[in-house]
């Protein structure tokens, strides 16, 4: 059942519409005066308004005008008696939904309001797809808090909205996609479309094909013409992710296109003109390739217009914990259930291995830990074993650093516990008996430890 609002000064015309409607089960709101309609429209917010086009106090293009500048997803019919070819055209260039004349057909007249009805969903789906898009690709989801990142989000927030070209640098896993989206969906080019290829995927041939497209007969199995994808992203943007991989003769098309902004099809000898924003990605440093000449010197100045690096996920381990609690979130969205907790030292953990893998890595590791854990909490031994014992080695290693070097081995031992039994005094909070019942020993035998020890101090005092 939809809301459907009805605007005509003829009564006997709303009367008729009104039953037509009501007997599809929808909702119905009659005007006959379109002023009156257009006040209610906010708290009545109608899928479809059905008003006539000659009416004495405002006309029916009136009332879509209004619409359309205050309710864009409302589908709008218009109805008329005196119809012309010129008329409709120029309802249609208003935003009407559609254009019916007097007299109808009962069934045409249903027909018509299902059709708007559908088309209003779909215009609602749209929108809320394409918000849904800009809320996957917030900036906030590049998830980081440290120096490095927040130069990354400042550098973003600066070029999203220009048509600049840019360079992500960036190793395999640290989110170079994510951040192609997230300059995509933060500009202008926004409502147009993303397109993404891996330029390592395939070979030289294929990819020419993908990304110029091809005219038909250019090569065996080219049955038709094929729009390529710089075309598929017309008024969009395009990421070459890997862009490193590609092969010279490609290099120099691509450089074409970024300096005439138009396309050549494989087997064409005719252009065509593209507005596209090109961001490129690369899993490698691209210098040791321009001194080795297989990549061009000319391509890179202008693929790297606007260069992004990110970080590795060693180099910034303390957002390590923000991106635990992000894909631990994101996997109870999945699942549909509430997000795990994580056991500290299972953390602790996370936050001391060396991330060849990068975030990517990070994300593996959680899902895995999430599918195995017996129960709400995700325990070291969840984790993936070779994180685990990184973590343990690094230890291993950090306290061996730390040992001092020089006394005599009796004297460590001493030393040692000595210190012991100083921890457990304060921990009793300076009760000796207390402190020798904790540690099995006698109180003679705590005094005889704990002396030397203080003797010691005045001796230097």
């Amino acid at each position: 059942m939809a809301k459907i609002m009805i605007i005509d000064d003829e009564p006997a015309m709303v009367e008729v519409i009104v039953t037509l409607c009501r007997e599809k089960g929808h909702q119905v709101f009659p005007f006959n005066a379109p002023g009156k309609a257009l006040e209610q429209l906010d708290s009545i917010a109608p899928q479809v308004v059905i008003t006539d086009i000659k009416m004495e106090t405002m006309t029916g293009f009136d009332v879509l005008r209004h619409i359309r500048e205050n309710h864009r997803q409302t589908a709008v019919i218009l109805i008329t008696a005196f119809g012309t070819t010129e008329t409709a055209v120029e309802a249609m260039k208003m935003g009407a939904t559609d254009y019916v004349l007097k007299p109808f057909k009962i069934d045409e007249l249903q027909t018509r309001v299902q059709k708007a009805l559908d088309f209003q969903a779909a215009q609602s789906e749209v929108s809320y797809l394409r918000k849904e898009l800009k809320n996957r690709y917030r900036l906030e989801n590049i998830i980081g808090t440290s120096g490095k990142m927040q130069s990354v989000y400042n550098l973003i927030n600066k070029v999203a909205d220009t048509d600049s070209t840019v360079l992500i640098v960036g190793e395999s896993g640290t989110g170079k996609e994510l951040v192609a989206r997230g300059l995509h969906f933060n500009s202008n080019r926004q409502h147009h479309p993303f397109v993404a290829i891996n330029c390592s995927a395939l070979p030289e041939n294929l990819l020419e094909s993908e990304l110029f497209g091809h005219k038909k007969g250019a090569f065996t199995g080219a049955v038709a013409d094929k729009r390529g994808l710089f075309e598929e992203a017309n008024l969009g943007s395009i990421f070459l992710d890997e862009v490193n991989s590609m092969a010279p003769p490609l290099q120099t098309k691509l450089l074409r296109v970024l300096q005439e902004r138009e396309i050549r099809r494989v087997g064409d000898n005719k252009s065509i003109s593209v507005n596209v924003r090109v961001i490129g990605a690369t899993n490698e440093p691209l210098q040791p390739k321009l001194k080795d000449g297989t990549f061009r010197e000319d391509l890179y100045y202008r693929l790297a217009v606007i260069p992004i690096e990110i970080p590795p996920l060693r180099d910034r381990l303390e957002d390590v914990p923000l991106l635990v609690n992000h894909f631990l979130q994101k996997q109870a969205s999945s699942t549909g259930g509430e997000p795990k907790k994580i056991d500290p030292q299972a953390v602790d953990i996370l936050c001391h291995y060396h991330y060849q893998g990068n975030v990517r890595e990070l994300e593996n590791a959680i899902e895995r830990a999430c599918a195995l854990c017996e129960n709400d909490m995700i325990l070291p031994s969840d984790l993936p074993p070779h994180m685990v014992d990184h973590a343990r080695g690094e230890k291993h290693d950090q306290n061996v650093a730390s040992m001092p070097v020089g006394d005599t081995l009796d004297t460590f031992v001493q030393q040692q516990e000595r210190a012991y039994i100083e921890a457990t005094l304060a921990h009793c909070g300076g009760s000796r008996e207390k402190a020798a019942s904790m540690l099995g020993i006698s109180m003679a035998t705590l005094y005889r430890k704990v002396e030397p020890s203080k003797k010691g101090a005045k001796a230097s005092a």
